[in-house]
């Protein structure tokens, strides 16, 4: 039995229309108008800063893989697990202000030429470092998005814009700060085996 449609018209239907271009609807750096109780000037001002952080974000979370998938030593396994941990609490960030750039009417940094050029966090060597290197790196990155992310939040709350101040200071900031806690840790001179006598 033949299962095949024998109808040219239905078939044409079926076919997924593939290769298809078009314009872009909205420019990057631009405002959709959206009601939300915000001027223009205050949702610009926060989808510029916020889209610095996304971009700056999805470094950190990719420099978190790379080391996740590089580390070597001692403590490869505990370090491994904790980096790709810390990297997928990256990626829930970076979801999180990208849709707080989309929900005041902008258009979210996505891809990854675009963050490579807007990042403030030092490009890395291609090969593998070793862990105190590796740790640095990662509180250096996190220090820059502290820094962002807390003069961010206090010119979101002078702009009235609460929703853009909440993900920043809950989101952002807590995340970050944490994630340094235990990284931090990772670098004090602490014997393995034996302590040293008083």
């Amino acid at each position: 039995m033949n299962t095949y449609s024998k109808d040219p018209v239905a078939a044409r239907r079926a076919q997924p229309r593939l290769g298809q271009r078009g314009r872009e609807i909205q420019a990057y750096g631009t405002l959709a108008r959206y009601p939300l109780g915000l001027t223009d000037q205050v949702r610009a001002a926060s989808v510029e800063r916020l889209n610095q952080l996304v971009a700056d974000t999805i470094t950190l979370r990719d420099l978190y893989k790379k080391n996740h998938w590089q580390v070597s030593g001692p403590t490869f396994y505990s370090l491994h697990l904790l980096y790709d941990k810390h990297a997928e609490e990256q990626s829930e960030v970076v979801d999180t202000l990208a849709e707080r750039v989309q929900t005041l009417g902008g258009v979210t940094i996505a891809m990854a030429h675009d963050v490579a050029e807007v990042t403030k966090i030092e490009r890395v060597a291609r090969g593998r470092e070793d862990v105190p290197t590796q740790l640095s790196r990662l509180l250096e990155a996190h220090e820059v998005i502290l820094t962002e992310a807390r003069e961010l939040a206090r010119i979101a709350a002078q702009g009235g814009d609460d929703g853009t101040n909440d993900i920043v200071v809950s989101d952002v900031i807590r995340t970050n700060e944490r994630q340094v806690w235990f990284l931090a840790e990772h670098l004090v001179e602490a014997p393995l085996v034996r302590t040293e006598t008083l």
